[in-house]
């Protein structure tokens, strides 16, 4: 499942099915093609929904994919798993469900929150988007 060749120049594109917690052991299961900036959206509460609400800001599993649509079968089917079994994947390599993305973002937040707003720029403008305000 985990891919260690993806992001290699051959594979320059990823795909990213990972899964957050709160510290109530919530879980949210998703899928993107930036983990460091979706991760630090869930952290941050930069979006509105389910994981703001519920404080799901601890990445507790990822793995990686080089095909978009194998990152969302494989997505598709944690979300269909139970509960126990979600929990086992988990600690099968993170045991005592540390933050995996803990060290992830040094800088202070309203840096990395531009940054990544220049990313999304780059983005909306590349697929002919026009951002939201």
């Amino acid at each position: 499942m985990l891919n260690p060749r993806c992001g290699e120049s051959d594979r320059p594109k990823c795909f990213y099915v990972y899964i957050m917690a709160s510290a109530n052991r919530v879980l949210y299961i998703g899928v993107t093609n930036a983990l460091h900036r979706r991760v630090w959206q869930h952290k941050f509460e930069d979006i509105e929904g389910f994981t703001k609400r519920y404080k799901v800001t601890k990445l507790v599993h990822w793995e990686s994919f080089d095909d978009v649509r194998n990152a969302i079968s494989r997505e598709k089917a944690l979300k269909g798993w139970r509960r126990e079994k979600k929990v086992a994947l988990i600690e099968e390599r993170n045991p005592k469900w540390k933050d995996l993305a803990a060290a992830w973002y040094g800088q202070s937040n309203e840096k990395i929150r531009r940054r990544f707003a220049r990313e999304n720029e780059e983005v909306l403008s590349e697929t002919g988007v026009e951002p939201i305000d």
